[in-house]
């Protein structure tokens, strides 16, 4: 928390990213190639931030030890998230779920059904440029020939971001120079297209209103009442940062807004003051961009 800090007292929002599909776009697991999903894109992509590298691949040390490649002395994992589906009994049974785990029951011939929820734990993965041993070029060599196979050319990317968030239930209107959404009347205001630079700088401009825009009580209910240099629009703001940058991870488009945030100080202030907030403003992102647009159910569990 100490480096992100120091990060953003540096003029630096450190989880931004111009997607890069030749760099490797998503991250993924070094040694599987699977994708790591969820909240982790943001997390991943402030660790690489954090030791200057440019290789989105990641694996856990026991995985890595397993193949003979070990991170290098004084290296730094970074703490993701991992999945785990939880099952319990019927209500009153031994195995009855916890009191955090989510009520209600269904019925199956009059008997009540087994429960499943998902909770998370962490686990730590070291970034492949921290990584030694032999045939770490070779797995490196892969996961970047795997990106090549399956990138898509940026038109085709542009215009499936274009059919997502121009898809999404809240009217805009353009015109003007500023780029806000109005809970009052739940509509996001942009400038005109031809203001943006860039088509991707557009659509995450767009991204990052439409995540203020599943706040709305009618969705998700965050408090959207915060005034400008209030801890809670602090909080909001940081919501819609990190919820566009997961959802340019998405999308395939990045994060690189054009006006870049005027919120540093405030997120240093929220961060100090409590540094728990970033791990609960995750997950509120991360329901907003399941919102906007859902992820596909992975294959199998996420790897280490």
């Amino acid at each position: 928390m100490e480096s992100l800090i120091q990060l953003l007292e540096s003029g630096t929002a450190p989880w931004r990213r111009e997607w890069d599909s030749s760099g490797g776009g998503h991250h993924v697991n070094l040694l599987s190639g699977h994708r790591y999903r969820g909240a982790n894109p943001i997390l991943l992509t402030l660790g690489m931030h954090l030791r200057g590298s440019a290789l989105p691949y990641w694996c856990g040390f026991a995985e890595a030890k397993a193949l003979g490649i070990f991170p290098r002395k004084g290296s730094q994992g970074i703490r993701i998230l991992r999945p785990q589906v939880n099952h319990s009994g019927p209500v009153g049974s031994d195995t009855s779920a916890p009191s955090d785990a989510p009520t209600g029951s269904s019925c199956v011939g009059g008997t009540p059904a087994e429960r499943t929820w998902v909770s998370f734990r962490p686990v730590v993965v070291f970034n492949a440029a921290d990584l030694d041993g032999d045939g770490l070029g070779d797995l490196i060599s892969e996961r970047q020939r795997e990106a090549g196979l399956i990138a898509k050319p940026e038109p085709e990317r542009l215009a499936a971001a274009e059919a997502v968030l121009s898809g999404w239930a809240v009217p805009v209107s353009y015109g003007g120079e500023r780029a806000c959404y109005f809970p009052q009347i739940d509509r996001i205001q942009l400038p005109e297209r031809q203001a943006f630079h860039s088509a991707a700088g557009f659509y995450a401009t767009l991204a990052h209103e439409a995540i203020h825009s599943t706040g709305h009580p009618s969705r998700l209910k965050r408090d959207l009442r915060g005034r400008m240099g209030s801890m809670a629009y602090a909080r909001e703001e940081l919501v819609a940062e990190l919820g566009a940058v997961l959802l340019g991870d998405r999308l395939e488009i990045g994060s690189a807004m054009e006006n870049h945030a005027a919120y540093l100080g405030h997120w240093i202030n929220l961060l100090k003051e409590n540094p728990q907030v970033l791990f609960h403003v995750l997950g509120e992102a991360r329901r907003a961009v399941d919102l906007i647009s859902p992820e596909a159910k992975p294959e199998s569990t996420e790897p280490d």
